[in-house]
């Protein structure tokens, strides 16, 4: 069975809401199994082992998480071959602005040579319903796509 690796730093109620719409959109593909680890716990073994990655992350002073910067950190040379062409998704939640947070992601997932099978997805303020289900349609969209 894939496994969708779900790494994600959540230090608010407002993205605690929206890890748990990404739960409930990578439910709908009940053919994939969904790993979730936060984003200072998760390791090369969890990527290694993953078929697929969703990264989640607020925006902090125009940058993700440190949490998030962690990960990359503790992943990137362990994982540079052997992750070539992952899928992965990614979310950002800022106050305002996220567009320096997507950025730093996609030039480490460039880095890494890492797949994007969803257009990233960008959160200001509280979400609203539309906003919970886009974190359910980017979760099920990348977990659809680790099956074969």
């Amino acid at each position: 069975m894939p496994r969708l690796l779900v790494v994600h730093h959540t230090p608010s109620p407002t993205l605690q809401a929206v890890l748990e719409a990404v739960r409930e959109g990578a439910a709908l593909v009940e053919e994939v199994e969904l790993v979730v680890r936060p984003a200072l716990s998760a390791g090369a073994a969890d990527l290694l082992a993953a078929d697929g990655v969703l990264l989640g992350t607020p925006a902090n002073i125009g940058y993700m998480s440190g949490a998030l910067k962690h990960f990359f950190d503790t992943v990137y040379y362990p994982c540079l071959d052997a992750t070539v062409g992952l899928p992965y998704g990614v979310y950002v939640h800022g106050g305002d602005d996220t567009s320096g947070a997507l950025s730093s992601i996609q030039r480490i997932t460039g880095a890494l040579r890492w797949k994007q099978v969803a257009a990233p997805l960008s959160l200001t303020g509280p979400p609203g319903p539309a906003d919970l289900a886009a974190c359910r349609e980017l979760a099920a969209t990348v977990a659809a796509t680790l099956i074969g």
